[in-house]
């Protein structure tokens, strides 16, 4: 069987409820359902709720949060739990989005902590990782990428790689216009596979799912998914215009 396609959109702290509820539904009723895409929308908190009622009913649709608190419960102000995100029933959850990693300095053993949070309660996780600008000019973005991945999922089994989905971010390339060629998006991708082959077998990385999440828009997903290891994107800017988000879901070949 092969690994399934998957584009899923990070609308970030973008929107009012109005607006959520709006792009949603323009995103649903410009859908074509005879598509064997998933997709999966992560609106921002407040909105999971009235975005999922909106979704529930079409063929191939999920809903996911943005993130997830490496506690359980208790006096964490602020924070969201797996089990509430459970509770209102979402499918998914990101977890390591670059975002996160640097503005609020997440580190792999509170990315551990998320992931098993969620995986318990049969929330699948879709794990971020990626290289920043200096690291691939200085050649590193291999040695970052394995790092990443290695000190998070060598925790895990590979009956929980099943409910992890992968999305490679170059960092350089988010939000700057930036994009990686097809070329550069492949061959990491297909490093992605040797390092999950290594924590767990081939069979695993040839089953496991891996997203493009740099700047990957209309213009370039036909290209990016074209890749034989590329198997959809984690999309940013353009899934906040349902046209484009779904343009993007028809690319594949």
């Amino acid at each position: 069987m092969g690994r399934k396609k998957i584009v899923a959109g990070n609308w970030k702290m973008n929107t009012s409820l109005s607006e959520a509820i709006t792009l949603a539904t323009q995103i649903v009723e410009l859908s074509d359902n005879k598509l064997e895409v998933e997709k999966i929308l992560f609106p921002p908190f407040p909105f999971i709720t009235s975005v999922g009622q909106i979704t529930k009913d079409n063929l191939h649709f999920f809903i996911g949060a943005q993130n997830c608190s490496e506690y359980q419960n208790g006096a964490y102000t602020g924070e969201i739990s797996a089990s509430m995100l459970h509770s209102i029933g979402c499918s998914y959850v990101l977890i390591g989005h670059s975002e996160r990693r640097q503005y609020f300095n997440e580190t792999s053993e509170q990315l551990i902590l998320k992931m098993k949070n969620a995986l318990t309660l049969n929330i699948k996780v879709v794990f971020c990782f990626g290289e920043k600008l200096e690291q691939r000019k200085q050649n590193l973005h291999f040695n970052t990428v394995k790092q990443q991945l290695t000190e998070v999922l060598s925790v895990f089994s590979e009956n929980d790689l099943q409910n992890v989905i992968l999305a490679y971010e170059p960092v350089w390339a988010i939000g700057t216009g930036e994009t990686a060629t097809p070329e550069q998006a492949q061959e990491m991708h297909a490093y992605v596979r040797t390092v999950i082959t290594e924590i767990f077998s081939k069979q695993a990385a040839e089953n496991t799912s891996i997203l493009y999440g740099g700047s990957c828009n209309a213009q370039n997903a036909k290209q990016l998914f074209s890749c034989l290891d590329v198997d959809g994107g984690l999309i940013g800017g353009a899934s906040l215009k349902a046209q484009d988000f779904n343009t993007i879901c028809q690319s594949f070949n």
